[in-house]
């Protein structure tokens, strides 16, 4: 196995705690994670990724939802480390006071930082920012809920 940094995941061990899978695993490395408090993610944007021959020919950008998506799935590998995560899969519930301050292109290195901020039961908040070259490209605050499979609805939060 090649040398990590202290806490870091490859590819294998992400695909171990997410549920996702090619086209909609959209991180390729933990870069740091101190858990319970925060991961740091990394994303290779190549032109091969399937949304660039329809957002937008001649001007590929990676679409803002999907920009989102990545953050949550960083805080998803974050989540996965709680004591009492065992048997759930982490759901992004809502998203407050986004930004998207430039646009992702192909060639782009992504790193995505995650610190939690609160969680309570099987609720919890956390910032999420995205760097491109040293500058933000996008942040936000995510709310996320932790559910069984086969679950049809969230519990109702109390107070996350």
């Amino acid at each position: 196995m090649d040398q990590q940094a202290p806490h870091a995941m490859d590819i294998l061990q992400i695909m171990a705690r997410l549920p996702h899978r090619y086209p909609m695993l959209l991180i390729d490395r933990i870069l740091a994670l101190d858990p319970g408090e925060r991961a740091v993610g990394l994303k290779n944007v190549s032109m091969d990724e399937r949304f660039f021959s329809g957002h937008f020919p001649g001007h590929p950008v990676m679409p803002a939802v999907l920009v989102l998506e990545a953050m949550a799935q960083v805080g998803a590998v974050l989540v996965s480390l709680r004591p009492d995560a065992a048997g759930y899969i982490t759901h992004l519930v809502s998203v407050e006071q986004v930004r998207f301050h430039r646009p992702i292109v192909p060639g782009d290195q992504i790193i995505i930082q995650v610190v939690g901020l609160r969680g309570k039961g099987r609720f919890g908040k956390a910032q999420a920012t995205v760097m491109v070259n040293g500058a933000v490209a996008a942040e936000g605050v995510l709310t996320y809920g932790m559910v069984k499979p086969g679950d049809e609805e969230f519990p109702p939060a109390r107070g996350s």
